[in-house]
């Protein structure tokens, strides 16, 4: 008995260690566009130039175009090698190194002007912290673990469903929310059970083809009170129950070629969105008993594939015609839009005041987020390959995926 007091009065004597914090969104980019799936970015402020920014790694890849996935100790990636086989890799965040990597056989020749810039994998992969979303070229999604590599499960859904193969591939960047996966794929918009990639059910019905599936990619949204699934198909904006798959309300959106390309953004019970050779549009939910909507303004202008951010009630959008606007949302009016142009991609992620940017030429912005003048607070020639992967910020991070490569950056304050 004396021993086992002695043994207890030691371990009491001993420090109490704190399980380690879980990181949190800021530090976290697991989805298309970031934590809330529309460029926004908590944590720390963001430094006021690019005197701080300092290369960490860089490692080679087979092309693609998917954006990183920057998870807490790990970063994902994918890629199209030797155009027949799609890879996805795993990498040590903080070295670059490689932990594991797992590929399967796909690949497909887009056409017409896509053609320019090459048939590589194109979707961005979702993370729920557990398993590893990643939608193949020929409407195939694959669920791997993340830790290990491992095939959980594989939906060939052009083969479940009898669709055509989408003309430009699977394009649309997978919503993992709750115990279901989201993407518009297999001639349709689909909801799947994410442990077993059984179909819980299937909507807006395009056939596949030449105007199949999407070039946008969904998102949730809260609209007069009902949550909702944010969905823009080839030629329809349109709000999905999430719980059925029912259609509550559509909005036709006119496009050259059906190229309805950037991922729209609400804002109060609006929708903000613009599509190729159109306008640029606010279309508001009405508060009914049956959903419904209408058009609050439009003006003359078109975005082209870059979605935009907001700041307040200032949309800043990348135009078709490779100059930057800002909208006033609530009034529909343009506050300015530059003279200068820049690259024909912009992806861009927004904190408080600033805005990052990066275009496809290896050029990354800092933008101050002001509605009476464009201002331009720093910028940086980051790479000399073409840069079409959407950015992703994880707390003081920037990854930057290069068509035949990742780089990771920090990105602190320095002396003025």
């Amino acid at each position: 008995m004396k021993r086992l007091l002695a043994v207890l009065a030691f371990v009491l004597t001993l420090p109490i260690l704190a399980a380690e914090p879980a990181p949190s969104d800021a530090n976290l980019w697991l989805q298309w566009r970031g934590p809330t799936r529309d460029g926004q970015v908590s944590g720390s402020t963001w430094p006021s130039n690019f005197k701080g920014l300092e290369q960490l790694w860089r490692v080679d890849l087979a092309e693609g175009y998917p954006g990183p996935i920057v998870a807490a100790d790990r970063v994902f990636v994918a890629e199209t090698k030797d155009r027949k086989e799609e890879i996805v890799r795993c990498l040590d965040r903080k070295t670059g190194k490689q932990l594991w990597e797992y590929g399967w056989p796909g690949s497909m020749t887009v056409p017409f002007f896509a053609a320019r810039n090459g048939s590589w994998i194109r979707s961005t992969p979702a993370y729920d912290g557990e398993c590893l979303y990643v939608a193949g070229m020929r409407d195939v999604l694959v669920c791997l673990d993340g830790k290990t590599g491992k095939e959980r499960w594989r939906a060939d859904l052009m083969a479940r469903f009898k669709s055509e193969l989408p003309t430009f591939g699977f394009v649309c960047s997978p919503l993992v929310d709750g115990d279901a996966v989201y993407v518009q794929a297999g001639g349709a918009f689909v909801k799947l059970n994410k442990k077993t990639g059984e179909t819980i059910w299937r909507t807006l019905d395009d056939k596949g083809g030449m105007m199949g599936s999407a070039f946008s990619s969904p998102t949730i949204a809260t609209l007069q009170g009902r949550r909702q699934i944010l969905v823009q198909t080839r030629t329809t904006l349109a709000g999905v129950d999430e719980t059925d798959g029912k259609v509550l309300w559509s909005q036709k959106i006119p496009a050259m070629r059906g190229m309805n390309i950037l991922t729209p953004t609400t804002y109060k019970d609006s929708i903000f969105t613009s599509a190729h050779s159109a306008k640029t549009y606010r279309f508001d939910v009405l508060p009914t008993n049956t959903p419904s909507i209408k058009t609050a303004w439009e003006l003359p202008m078109d975005g082209y594939m870059s979605s935009p951010v907001l700041v307040g009630k200032y949309a800043y959008l990348h135009l078709r015609n490779q100059r930057v606007a800002c909208i006033d949302v609530e009034q529909g009016k343009t506050m300015w839009t530059t003279s200068q142009t820049f690259g024909k991609y912009w992806s861009m992620a927004a904190q408080g005041d600033r805005i990052l940017a990066l275009d496809e030429r290896g050029i990354l912005y800092l933008l101050k987020a002001n509605p009476d003048k464009f201002e331009l607070l720093d910028e940086r020639k980051i790479s000399n390959q073409e840069t079409w992967g959407h950015l992703a910020v994880a707390g003081d991070e920037i990854y930057v995926r290069e068509l035949k490569g990742l780089i990771a950056f920090r990105w602190k304050q320095a002396d003025k």
